[in-house]
């Protein structure tokens, strides 16, 4: 029987389960021993499993990361935490060309089953610095898995896949999701990695959204519905690896396109998937691709002005209105 928890419940639940699984783990970042994270996601676990297991650590992102590394090579399972994934490029080096890259450079002498959990997102006006989701960074960074949850029983199931796989996985729960509820598994629950998820079958329009936007992306489907119009919902779960079979299925399918993401336009995940698109399915498409994401500018400190920049429901809507309705001319 499914339970229902919060989404930061289904993480630390995974955190917690995976710690009393296998002795190789340990958890480290700023605040996440007595404290408990600073989003409650490692609550309790210190007390647990004491603090040679969960520890705080300096105000140190690139030792977070490259001291991940160093244990994960030498046979331990380390999660690490970056407080807010704008940080990652504060620890590029040690991500980017470390983790990624090292299991290649040496011939496969040995694995780097690291995770390191960074949370993204916009919530409430925390600033450019603290607001951003970076995942389409990582596009090239080959050896290296970007998973974004979007639901409870992903983000439980999917974090504790991650801290099971051979390979360094980028984890990037949105801040935004901490206090959405959704339904559980009990008992064991793994959910595949580099698989995406048909959130809702339709058959006008294909809509690809991550993280956070999944959400919106099922309300306006709803609502578009209620004017006779079939979405199909994919959540791709992440960049890397990128179940690209799954959207090219739907778009041969439906012909028509949307990419949602909160990251900007230029340079955001639906740049990559709409190249393959075009590259694989052009013969399919029956209208432009057509992407939703923030506009080219810094995440505003304002909350209300945050919400300018973070594409909403609506943005959604009048996007697949406006592919629904129209067609390529050649």
């Amino acid at each position: 029987m499914p339970g229902t928890i919060s989404y930061t419940e289904a993480l630390r639940e995974a955190l917690d389960e995976e710690l009393g699984r296998d002795e190789r783990t340990f958890f480290m970042g700023e605040d996440v021993g007595a404290f408990g994270g600073i989003f409650g996601e490692a609550a309790g676990l210190q007390q647990k499993y004491g603090k040679e297991r969960v520890f705080d650590t300096p105000i140190s992102e690139t030792f977070i990361v490259g001291g991940g590394v160093g244990a994960a090579i030498t046979g331990l399972r380390p999660i690490v935490e970056l407080q807010f994934a704008d940080f990652v490029s504060v620890a590029m080096d040690e991500i980017y060309n470390k983790a990624a890259k090292w299991r290649y450079m040496h011939g496969g002498l040995f694995k780097v089953p690291l995770v390191i959990i960074a949370p993204e997102g916009a919530m409430g006006g925390a600033g450019p610095e603290h607001s951003q989701c970076p995942e389409a960074l990582f596009w090239s960074a080959a050896g290296l898995y970007v998973l974004t949850p979007a639901t409870p029983a992903d983000a439980k199931g999917l974090l504790k896949s991650a801290i099971r796989d051979d390979n360094p996985v980028l984890f990037l729960p949105h801040k935004a999701l901490g206090n959405t509820t959704g339904e559980v598994p009990e008992g064991e629950h793994l959910v595949p990695l580099g698989e995406a998820v048909v959130r809702r079958q339709g058959g006008d329009v294909t809509l690809v959204a991550w993280s956070a936007m999944v959400l919106k992306a099922l309300e306006a489907a709803d609502r578009l519905a209620e004017e006779g119009i079939e979405v199909e919902v994919i959540d791709p779960r992440g960049i890397r690896p990128f179940d690209f079979e799954t959207v090219l299925r739907s778009v041969e399918k439906t012909g028509r396109v949307v990419l949602a993401h909160e990251a900007p336009l230029p340079g955001g995940p639906g740049s990559e998937v709409a190249a393959v698109i075009a590259e694989r399915a052009i013969a399919s498409l029956e209208a432009p691709v057509r992407r939703v994401g923030a506009p080219d500018v810094p995440v505003p400190q304002s909350a209300h002005l945050e919400r300018f920049v973070v594409p909403q429901t609506e943005d959604i809507v009048n996007a697949v209105r406006e592919v629904a309705g129209s067609a390529v001319t050649v």
